[in-house]
């Protein structure tokens, strides 16, 4: 097949799951000989626009209007056209609301990601399925997302599709070097154990739940990293101050040196109270880390309980802080379960497969309509055989 033109849609250049993903995606596209576009909705600048630029992926900023910006569709659509697009790839709501009528009016084939639960209702919701009648797939990230997805009627089952989401798995690998580094930056001892979380501080993220489950486990030879930068990061510092063990707290920010701290880490948490299916966590369990996490979203999903990591439920300290402790007095257990993550990560996260997974949905679409009746026609016929 001829190398296609492919437009990705973003809301920002910032950094979280879906731009991760985005990045990911284009940036192997762009190696494997396609053109590849990675459109925002906000301002040009950020840092996901520079990783994006020195992987030799052309950037663009369309800003949208304040409220609902009619001028969007008809804007989106003009550089389609111009730019001879065949595929529009959206990344969560506000870019589908307007892609997906802006890829219709130029003919181009349209793709969605799901990336998480997006629980929206009212006008929202509406416009969300409006705009899900536009797309020839909508994508989930993981069986429960697509649950979510099928519950609120967003789409046509016809549309719906499940694709996990894959890693650079380059990037992510235990690293000595990179251990000792970023711990004498951090100012932690070399041999203290260090439990780590990375992502938007958010409610939804719910890092206060983890500082507040393990403080009494931190001391000068345990320590905690929150890496990540949001709305919620005064409310953190604020907490921090009023433990006991706040001085073993580190709030290091946003940072573009992930895979690095991610090596000096003994365990990984992740505290959320609703995720659709986080990278973070193939990303850490390719670091060799063990992790602990919430049960929620497509988490259960990516960890086998007792085996690369543990579950706990949403909001409940003591069991969060049960299972930080298990893995600070028995670091070799640690050791085991992040070694098996190791295996599960390279085996089923890669970014190989899921540029595959959608390389295959966008020849999907391209097919003459006929040739798309004809090819779903004869999968019942094999599936009823």
């Amino acid at each position: 097949m001829r190398p296609l033109r492919i437009a990705h849609l973003l809301s920002s250049f910032l950094v979280g799951g879906q731009e991760r993903v985005a990045h990911d995606l284009a940036a192997r596209q762009r190696r494997d000989g396609h053109e590849v576009t990675v459109l925002a909705l906000a301002a040009p600048d950020g840092p996901m626009a520079e990783e994006l630029a020195r992987a030799g992926v052309a950037t663009r900023a369309l800003v949208k209007r304040g409220g609902f910006d009619p001028t969007l569709p008809a804007r989106l659509a003009l550089f389609f056209v111009r730019s001879h697009i065949d595929v529009v790839h959206t990344h969560n709501p506000q870019p589908l609301i307007y892609g997906a009528p802006a890829s219709r009016l130029v003919g181009a084939r349209a793709i969605h990601t799901k990336h998480g639960a997006n629980l929206y209702g009212g006008r929202q919701l509406a416009l969300i399925r409006l705009a899900a009648r536009l797309v020839d797939a909508y994508v989930a990230v993981s069986e429960v997302t697509a649950r979510v997805a099928r519950e609120r009627r967003e789409v046509a089952e016809a549309r719906l599709r499940v694709i996990e989401n894959g890693i650079d798995l380059d990037r992510f690998h235990p690293d000595g070097a990179a251990r000792a580094s970023a711990r004498a930056e951090l100012r932690i001892p070399p041999d203290a154990w260090l439990v780590g979380t990375v992502g938007r501080l958010s409610p939804e993220k719910d890092q206060a739940l983890l500082l507040r489950a393990a403080a009494p486990l931190l001391d000068e030879k345990a320590r905690l990293v929150v890496v990540g930068d949001g709305a919620e990061s005064g409310a953190l510092e604020g907490l921090r101050r009023t433990l006991p063990a706040g001085r073993f707290i580190h709030l290091v920010g946003a940072r573009r040196d992930v895979p690095r701290l991610l090596a000096a880490l003994d365990a990984f948490a992740l505290p959320s109270r609703s995720e659709g299916l986080p990278l973070v966590i193939p990303e850490a369990m390719a670091t060799g880390l063990p992790v602990v996490a919430t049960a929620v979203g497509g988490v259960p999903s990516v960890i086998d309980q007792g085996a690369t990591g543990f579950l706990v439920p949403p909001g409940d300290e003591p069991a969060l802080r049960e299972r930080l402790a298990v893995l600070r007095a028995d670091r070799a257990l640690g050791r085991v379960l992040g070694a098996r993550g190791r295996t599960v990560a390279l085996e089923r996260y890669s970014a190989e497969r899921m540029a595959r997974d959608y390389l295959a949905l966008y020849q999907a679409a391209l097919r003459p309509a006929r040739e798309r009746v004809l090819h779903s026609g004869a999968h019942r016929r094999e599936g009823s055989s």
